[in-house]
Formats: C-alpha cells, structure tokens, sequence
C-alpha cells in the first residue's frame, strides 16, 4: 500500500512540475504552442489556460491527497 502511494506521489508530482511550466507567466509561455495565445471575448484569460488552471487545481488536489493518505499509512502503519 505504501509502494502504491509512494508511486503514485510521484506521478503528482512530476505532473505538477510539468502543469507549472505549461503555465502562462508575464512574458507568455509554453501554453502559447497549445494555442493558448488567442484571448477570448470576455477580456479575461484564453480558454487554454483557464483549461490548464483547471487541469491544475485537480492535479493539486490529487497530490494533496495522496500526501495526507500516505503519511496517516505511515503513522498508523504498525
């Protein structure tokens, strides 16, 4: 169970990494390739990105929770 977690952590992890990067900063970013340059007619941030942030915040979700899970496996693990 532990092995499960601890693979699966990493997996969130190197995601993570890689959603970060994909991200939009000041100057533009790799999210440009995706077509994520367009904007849309509201003003607001290209539907790429709000996508990507989306993508993101489940991701984030997931690594938390995996984290919380395996330390309370590791704590009660006797």
């Amino acid at each position: 169970m532990v092995l499960g977690f601890s693979i699966a952590l990493i997996i969130f992890s190197a995601l993570m990494i890689l959603l970060v990067l994909l991200h939009k900063g000041k100057g533009g970013g790799l999210s440009d390739m995706f077509g994520g340059g367009a904007m849309s007619t509201g003003g607001g941030s290209a539907v790429a990105e709000r996508n990507l942030d989306r993508i993101t915040i489940v991701v984030g979700l997931g690594w938390f929770a995996c984290i919380v899970v395996l330390s309370l496996v590791l704590k009660y693990k006797s």
